[in-house]
């Protein structure tokens, strides 16, 4: 499976990735992007099985990432990775379509919990 990891900030996404890896999925691979717009690109480039994408990022957001590929058709696997988790965060993201919504901080337990029914 190709993975896609979107958030502004380097470090969380090397986070995020070794945190894949200690979760038992390093046999995929794993691309990455600074934001919302760059995902966009990169998944017109190809199509990734799966996007773990933060919520709030500049140019933008992963709520409006994921709008933007239901719009055009998209449906790819996609889920947030953020650290609001609130009821409303998560409804929002239920009625964008998103799979899931992870909190964090975050554990490889949390990440197989979530992410096991999607990863094959």
């Amino acid at each position: 499976m190709n993975i896609m990891v979107v958030d502004d900030s380097l470090a969380m996404r090397l986070i995020v990735m070794k945190t894949l890896r200690e979760a038992g999925y390093s046999g995929h691979d794993i691309t990455q992007a600074a934001d919302g717009a760059k995902a966009l690109e990169a998944i017109k480039e190809e199509e990734p099985d799966l996007v773990l994408c933060d919520w709030n990022m500049p140019n933008m957001t992963g709520p409006e990432l994921l709008e933007t590929l239901r719009d055009e058709g998209y449906r790819l696997k996609f889920g947030f990775v953020t650290t609001e988790a609130s009821e409303e965060m998560r409804n929002r993201a239920e009625e964008l379509g998103a799979h899931f919504l992870i909190a964090k901080p975050f554990t490889p337990e949390s990440f197989q919990e979530k992410l096991d029914p999607y990863i094959n």
